[in-house]
């Protein structure tokens, strides 16, 4: 029997990561910190090499009229609420994929994209860089489509709100993986 080496560097990085979802002090996330980050998180998966993301990144000095226009394309009674929502994060990244002319290349793309989100976050997290991935209805709005100049062939993916913190939020324990986990029988 093989035995388990003790818990890697990288295993306690998976562990102890938390979505930083609120309370993010007055720190500034910087677009240089981002790229960087990033210039690694691409090295995800992808399948064909197709490398299906883009990203737009909004910064303190571009976050309020953001905030406003997307807020904008909700119910005028919801508006206030989702402009103050958008305004919490310090910085939020939009990630935007290739749809693919197929499923099995969409679900390829989203897989990739997908995995390039978790290195995002790990990344971050090592840095002390609090993210949470959002994907509240306005990702799938025409509208908000249309302020970010989506194209007809690309998704939102989700908005990355971004963030430095003080507290780390409690750890939530996963479900057992025993009872996720089986093994193929043949009859």
């Amino acid at each position: 029997m093989q035995m388990i080496k003790q818990q890697s560097e990288l295993a306690k990085l998976i562990r102890e990561r938390r979505s930083i979802k609120k309370g993010y002090n007055n720190k500034m996330v910087k677009k240089e910190i981002v790229t960087q980050l990033l210039e690694d998180a691409i090295w995800a998966p992808t399948h064909g090499m197709r490398q299906p993301w883009r990203f737009i990144f909004v910064g303190e000095n571009q976050k309020r009229e953001f905030a406003k226009k997307i807020a904008s394309t909700y119910p005028e009674e919801k508006q206030e609420n989702r402009e103050s929502y958008l305004n919490e994060p310090n910085a939020i990244l939009v990630v935007i994929m290739e749809k693919g002319d197929n499923q099995k290349k969409q679900d390829e793309n989203f897989g990739a994209t997908a995995c390039l989100i978790q290195n995002f976050q790990l990344l971050a997290w090592e840095q002390g860089l609090g993210v949470v991935w959002k994907t509240n209805p306005h990702i799938y709005d025409p509208n908000v489509e249309e302020i970010l100049q989506v194209q007809e062939n690309e998704r939102i993916v989700g908005f990355l709100h971004m963030g430095y913190f003080d507290e780390q939020p409690e750890k939530k324990e996963r479900i057992a993986l025993r009872e996720k986990f089986t093994t193929f029988h043949v009859e």
